[in-house]
């Protein structure tokens, strides 16, 4: 036996084996389908019970028979997690809408956990069997179990929006998922207003908030709104409590020694996922430690009839503030952060709640319409026999003489197939059924049955013809659920004057945003990156990956929106402050988890769509224009407001051509002379209103044409300030006055703007800047260095400039990217020498009549 041993890096071993282990846990375990709103184990629990007739209207079995079945046929994972899943299925304090009925002790809302499965029993729940609906009619695809014997769904053909009825949580590797629960009777309004053709706006005004099984009250409606919109927000949680007199003595009965009423405060309801032994356990925790004051006692009053905890106060506590100390000090309120984390076909996605809506929708458009097919063959098929044993009717005089003279099955099929015309089918139900049976066959009965046959024909036939129709049963599928299962909100929503938003909790400081060539993005305030002088090594602005390098860089504010542009044309949306704020040594976090690119199945981070540009939004005004650059010099002019609607999934920005790819985006204000450049060192100005104004997918014209040889855009700039700063990804730069570079009709090839030859390399790209502006500029290995313009030589065009940055030469290390901001204050040579730079706004190239700072960034040369 020959042995071949392949040497490979370990790291590159360990970087496949836990990326493959990663995708495993979210697809395979720990995130929910959209389209069911089950985990892979809660699917394979209910299609147990399913296949063992553990229906509703069945005696209970025991929960041990439930799990060994799973367990031996499609979850090999340890009877533990299986019973547990079941458990919390059962439990009427965990799920809105419970889908196991379960008999026995199945835990408390105090904690208590279940009895061991051998003593429980269970059996599906009716509103389970929606969700099973149907799965025998071909409606959901089935793949082999684990060893191959069997076959599971993929999911379960669910009549019901069982995602956000009874939501979700789940831990994955690098994400979470955290779906709260909602009200059925408002989802599935919800859910037929979106097939009557209802906006995102009119979807997310309908739907009242969460709704928790243990009821409690949601304080404001920012975080609703938020997570409605976006898929993420933070909703603060709060028990049921009221304040109220009872007199002293067991079970508020008066007391011969009574005097006066005691006050109380009485907590019937408490936040969701919190146990009612937590919050008596702190409560008595806060009035040892001297916390809350004015508590004389804590009494557990709960019984089968509900819940009631009693906080008995001093005489002269003031109840008011107790409350407020009991919120503040204990779990009587908590925060539930919202992550709407699912998978929309293998693929992990932050979804807002229209978005959910309508993955539902459109699936049980699928499912029904392959519903409608599967009962259209059957019906047809049957048909087909029915119009058989008619000509059997017609004929029985002569068929059963035949039949029994027949040598054998095949030859009296072969006989009734040529004589009377009859196919393999229609002969062989003949031939199946016993000959008494065909005699007392009644023609009046297939008549029927065949008439009405051919209208359930004719009326699947109809459906399968007209989407609205296939719409119009689904609607009304929805709204019988409706009917069968609805019941009252738990959930109280209170509103509360004066709220405060997120983004009114988080100072509008300026940052500096900074993104990798393998998806990596962080944000860090602007005040960790000092100012040197010209030709400095820099300090180490990002901590990279091995084989990552840092390809763009952002100076703005934390409460600016962002508009994020990919190399494929397409725009997304975010505030800057939904980058996590890291240090400067930080890697980042993976941009993919914060916003939801067009990324291609299987790829990991860093495939499919680059971000190629950052334009940073204070407001979106129709006065403000965007333009847009392309590699092959195709220039796009479009108002701001255009982009107005931020949406989940992002949207097409401009339609490139095959073989092109967005290289950069600036704002104007719609009069501006432009400069593109090239790698090459060319570059043209010219007047924006040169290129008309386009629509959102309109392709744009010709900005700049090549000269002979290889070469592409790398880069636009606004005409609006004296001089023009060129960076080239070997660190050497300049600064040329603006007035070298005469203005012409777009479409020409422009001039000479910096020698490529020799030392210097490609052009990274260019700005505008004047002498009270600093370069901040990143090299691929992840070092920073803050440059003054003061420090950068003014010279001509066809000349090769000075060393901006020093780079390591022997790695290979280039200048990745650059930004330009305004400086507060004269640099002087005590901050040349490494004082930390305070500044006013950030002001760029871009700034606009407004005053709104617009910093904008080069791009990278492995880009190009």
């Amino acid at each position: 036996m020959v042995e071949k041993i392949e040497e490979r890096p370990i790291e590159n071993d360990m970087r496949e084996s836990y990326m493959d282990y990663a995708m495993s846990v979210i697809v395979g375990r720990a995130i929910p389908d959209v389209r069911d709103g089950l985990k892979p184990v809660h699917r394979r629990i209910l299609f147990g019970m399913y296949e063992l007739s553990n229906t509703h209207d069945k005696p209970y079995k025991k929960s041990a028979r439930i799990v060994g079945e799973i367990l031996g046929k499609f979850h090999p994972h340890g009877d533990v997690a299986i019973y547990d899943t079941l458990v919390r299925m059962a439990q009427p304090f965990s799920l809105r809408y419970v889908l196991v009925d379960g008999q026995g002790n199945f835990g408390s809302v105090d904690g208590d956990n279940a009895a061991a499965m051998r003593y429980t029993e269970c059996r599906m729940k009716r509103i389970t069997e929606e969700i099973l609906s149907d799965i025998d009619k071909e409606t959901v695809g089935f793949v082999p179990n684990f060893d191959g014997t069997l076959k599971e769904p993929t999911v379960l053909p669910s009549r019901i929006p069982n995602l956000l009825i009874n939501g979700s949580s789940g831990i994955a590797v690098g994400m979470a998922t955290n779906i709260p629960p909602h009200n059925l009777g408002e989802i599935c309004d919800a859910a037929a207003a979106i097939i009557d053709g209802a906006d995102e706006n009119a979807i997310i005004h309908s739907i009242t908030g969460p709704d928790f099984p243990t009821g409690g009250v949601i304080v404001g409606r920012a975080g609703i709104q938020s997570a409605y919109k976006t898929g993420r927000g933070i909703l603060r949680v709060r028990g049921k409590a009221e304040i109220k007199g009872q007199k002293s003595g067991e079970n508020g009965e008066t007391s011969t020694k009574t005097k006066a009423a005691k006050t109380v405060i009485s907590i019937t309801e408490i936040p969701y996922q919190v146990t009612k032994t937590a919050i008596i356990e702190k409560i008595a925790e806060a009035v040892r430690d001297k916390r809350i004051e004015g508590i004389s006692g804590v009494h557990d009053r709960s019984d089968k009839d509900g819940m009631e905890v009693i906080v008995e106060l001093k005489r002269d506590a003031n109840p008011e503030v107790v409350l407020n100390q009991l919120y503040a000090h204990t779990q009587l309120e908590t925060t539930f952060g919202i992550i709407n984390l699912v998978l929309v076909g293998k693929e992990p996605k932050v979804l807002g709640i229209y978005e959910m809506l309508k993955q539902f929708v459109e699936f049980r458009k699928e499912v029904v319409t392959k519903r409608c097919i599967f009962e259209l063959k059957i019906a047809e098929e049957r048909a087909h026999i029915l119009e058989g044993l008619r000509k059997a009717l017609e004929n029985i005089d002569e068929i059963v003489p035949f039949l029994k003279a027949s040598k054998d099955v095949a030859d009296a099929r072969a006989g009734l197939m040529n004589k009377y015309s009859l196919s393999e089918k229609q002969a062989n139900a003949i031939l199946d059924m016993k000959l008494q049976k065909l005699i007392s066959l009644e023609r009046k009965k297939i008549d029927d049955e065949f008439t009405e046959l051919q209208k359930t024909i004719a009326w699947l036939k109809d459906i399968l013809s007209d989407v609205s129709k296939v719409m119009k049963i689904i609607k009304d599928e929805l709204l019988e659920i409706k009917q069968k299962y609805n019941d009252k909100r738990r959930t109280e929503i209170i509103e509360v004057e004066g709220e405060r938003t997120t983004e009114a909790l988080i100072p509008n400081d300026e940052v500096v945003i900074m993104i990798s060539n393998r998806g990596y993005v962080k944000r860090v305030s602007l005040d960790e990156y000092r100012s040197q002088r010209r030709g400095g090594k820099g300090v180490i602005g990002a901590e990279t990956k091995e084989e990552d390098t840092i390809t763009d860089i952002l100076v703005t504010r934390n409460h600016n929106y962002l508009l994020i542009f990919s190399d494929k044309g397409r725009v997304y949306w975010m505030k800057t402050y939904e980058i996590p704020e890291t240090g400067r040594y930080s890697t980042g976090k993976p941009l993919v988890n914060l916003v939801e690119m067009q990324t291609p199945k299987g790829e990991g981070v860093g495939h499919g769509e680059r971000i190629t540009s950052w334009i940073s939004v204070d407001a979106f005004s129709e006065k403000e224009f965007l333009s847009m650059i392309t590699k092959n010099g195709i220039i796009k002019r479009i108002s701001l407001d255009n982009f107005s609607r931020p949406r989940n999934g992002g949207i097409i920005a401009i339609t490139l051509k095959e073989g092109d790819r967005l290289v950069e985006v600036v704002k104007t204000d719609g009069k501006q002379d432009l400069l593109v450049a090239t790698k090459n060192g060319q570059a043209i100005r010219f007047n924006e209103l040169d290129a008309r104004e386009l629509g959102r997918t309109g392709q744009g014209v010709i900005g700049i044409r090549f000269k002979e040889g290889e070469d592409a855009v790398v880069g636009i700039t606004i005409c609006n300030m004296p001089s023009i700063l060129t960076i080239t990804e070997n660190g050497y730069g300049k600064r040329t006055p603006i007035e070298e570079y005469r203005a012409q009709g777009r479409g020409g090839s422009g001039v000479i703007s910096i020698k490529t030859e020799g030392r210097n390399g490609k052009v990274i790209g260019v700005k505008t800047v004047s002498d009270d502006y600093e370069a901040i500029i990143i090299s691929s290995k992840g070092q920073t260095i803050r440059v003054p313009m003061s420090g950068i030589s003014v010279i001509g065009r066809n000349t090769q400039g000075v060393r901006i940055i020093r780079l390591d030469e022997t790695t290979g290390e280039k200048v990745a990217s650059f930004a330009v901001l305004k400086s507060e204050k004269e640099i002087d040579d005590a901050q040349s020498n490494g004082a930390v730079q305070q500044n006013d706004e950030p002001s760029g190239k871009n700034t606009t009549n407004s005053g709104e700072p617009q910093l904008d960034a080069g791009n990278t040369p492995q880009n190009q």
